[in-house]
Order: structure tokens, then sequence, then C-alpha cells
């Protein structure tokens, strides 16, 4: 009798210590990061009424001047780098750090001149239309109160 109150215990302080679970996974999705690997160009940056409203993207500059910049993804250590040479736009590099988690998100953070372990906010966007050439990031803006998709499309540089 007293072997079976020890195993209902012992089942119950199992149950009732059960660690917390993360709410979303932080799992890497290392098959569409490797074909991430290498130069990219974003060639256009789409969202409802872009021709009439300015949106700041990544708290960098307006997203038009993201047009023409040139981003270099390394996979294997996450890590790259941006860089705005928009002519008709303050010109802006530097280092990221980034990955692609297993719900299809773009995760990145902005280095500048900090170590990338102290910079503690980013960017989260959702990665669609992936193929060897190209790929879309499309973030989320409050545009006059409704939220709306800003679509950056990102082609290979040869």
């Amino acid at each position: 009798m007293k072997k079976i109150i020890f195993l209902l215990m012992l089942t119950i302080a199992f149950i009732g210590c059960k660690p917390k679970q993360q709410v979303t996974s932080t799992k890497l999705d290392y098959k569409s990061a490797t074909s991430m690997k290498g130069a990219w160009r974003i060639t256009s940056v789409t969202f409802p009424g872009s021709d009439y409203i300015k949106i700041n993207s990544f708290d960098i500059a307006d997203s038009k001047c993201f047009i023409g910049s040139n981003w270099n993804l390394i996979p294997n250590n996450n890590k790259g780098d941006m860089a705005l040479n928009n002519a008709s736009c303050t010109g802006f590099s530097s280092p990221i750090t980034w990955y692609l988690s297993k719900e299809g998100n773009f995760v990145m953070k902005i280095i500048n001149e900090t170590k990338s372990k102290k910079v503690t906010e980013g960017y989260i966007l959702t990665i669609a239309n992936q193929t060897e050439t190209s790929f879309q990031l499309v973030d989320k803006a409050n545009v006059g109160g409704k939220m709306v998709d800003v679509v950056y499309q990102f082609e290979k540089v040869n």
C-alpha cells in the first residue's frame, strides 16, 4: 500500500512540476535559410497607398529608400549586412543578425556599433514566395489606424 501511495505522489509531483513551454518555437528553418545565402537587392517596396503615404522602415528611413539596397545574408552564422544606397536618400549601412524560424518568420536585429548580444530589440517579418532567385519579406505597419502589409521584394544578385 505504501508503494502505491509513493508512486501516486511521485506521479503527481512530475505532473505538477512540468516546465513552462515556449509559446512560440525557437526552432530554426535551416533549409530555407541556406537557400537565402548570398547577395540580395530589394527591387520594390509595396503597400496599399504607397504612392501617397510614407512609412519609416526599420526606424531607419522611408520605405522607398530601401529600393536598391544591398543585403548580404550568411546563414551558417546568422550574420550579414545591409546598405541603403538610393541616390535620393541618406546612405546607411549596418551589420545584422538574422534567422528564419519554423513559423516562417525572418527575425532580424540591426547591430550598428553595439555587439549583437546587447541588442535586445529587432524586427520579425514573414517570409513569402521564396525561390532560388527571389523572396519577399512582409512587415505590418499602422497606416491611418489600419494594419497593412509592407512587402519588400528581394532579388538575387549574381
